[in-house]
């Protein structure tokens, strides 16, 4: 059985650069270390999971894929009124209980307000139960 989640993985042009938004947003402070094979990660801790940074000269096209995170509405406002100032593109939804924001390298991220337990009714997917 699987446990909680580890972290994500996120191929970046500039990792300092995304570990900065993330700092200017959240205040979440970046962390930079070299793994065993020389090669310099990027870490930061968005609601209590990793997000590894990981540089690369890529280019992605914007997808609905994305990372959510469940926030208050005080956090969510805050969050739109720094993303403005910033000038930086974000999207709300669902009657404003919603808000999608991109990094620098058209990752998406939302901020929700809704409790997906009590969307749910406290439902547990089970195995057999997956499409």
């Amino acid at each position: 059985m699987l446990e909680s989640l580890s972290h994500i993985a996120l191929v970046v042009k500039d990792p300092r650069r995304t570990a900065t938004l993330f700092h200017d947003l959240f205040s979440a402070r970046p962390i930079e270390r070299e793994d065993d094979e020389g090669h310099l990660e990027t870490f930061v801790r968005l609601g209590g999971v990793w997000i590894v940074l990981v540089g690369a000269p890529v280019q992605r096209a914007p997808t609905g894929d994305h990372v959510a995170f469940r926030a208050t509405p005080e956090i969510l406002e805050a969050t739109a009124a720094k993303l403005q100032t910033m000038g930086r593109e974000f999207i709300r939804a669902r009657a404003n209980r919603a808000l999608y924001f991109f990094d620098y390298d058209d990752h998406v991220f939302e901020l929700d307000v809704e409790d997906l337990d009590e969307v749910l009714g406290g439902q547990r997917a089970n195995a057999h139960e997956a499409p």
